[in-house]
This record gives structure tokens, sequence and C-alpha cells, in this order.
């Protein structure tokens, strides 16, 4: 009982020390254009729209990735088929 204790405690422990690490490289932190009223060694940047002082790890601003043509999603528009011309007279789906 003890081991499985102390296996699972030595577990959550080394999750809970790599946790923040992995969300924080997730993060796309970017540059914030504007005046810098941060303390040496820092710049504004934004998180999730929040501007706040810190080091940017992506090399354009949000608004420029937001307009880059590659980032938009286009939706396909829908054929349409006509069932007249591939059916037989008295199949389903046929007039």
């Amino acid at each position: 009982m003890r081991l499985t204790t102390a296996a699972l405690t030595a577990a959550g422990l080394t999750l809970a020390a790599v946790a923040p690490q992995m969300a924080a490289a997730d993060a796309k932190i970017y540059p914030y254009h504007g005046a810098n009223y941060c303390p040496a060694g820092l710049q504004p940047i934004t998180i999730s729209g929040v501007i706040c002082c810190g080091t940017p790890n992506q090399h354009i601003s949000y608004a420029q990735a937001k307009a880059h043509p590659a980032k938009r999603h286009r939706v396909a528009k829908a054929q349409s088929h006509s069932a007249t011309a591939h059916c037989k007279a008295g199949h389903k789906g046929c007039d």
C-alpha cells in the first residue's frame, strides 16, 4: 500500500511541476506595437487579447496574424445535382 501511495504522490508532484511549463509552451504570445511602459528587458505583448509586459514568442502581431489570408477558413459551396439526369423513370427519387 505504501509503495502505491508513494508512487502516486511522486507522479502527482511531477505532473504539477511540468503542467505549467507545457501550458506556457502552447500559448501564442504576440508583440503589441504601442507605447512601451514596461520595465527594462520587457515589451508590450498580448495574450488572449490582454495587453501586458513580457517577451513575445511570435514574430508578427495578433492583428497581422488574423489578417493573413492563409488563416481564413473558406466554406465550399454545395453542388446541386439533378436527380432526373441519372435516374430512370419509375425509380424512387426520379420525376
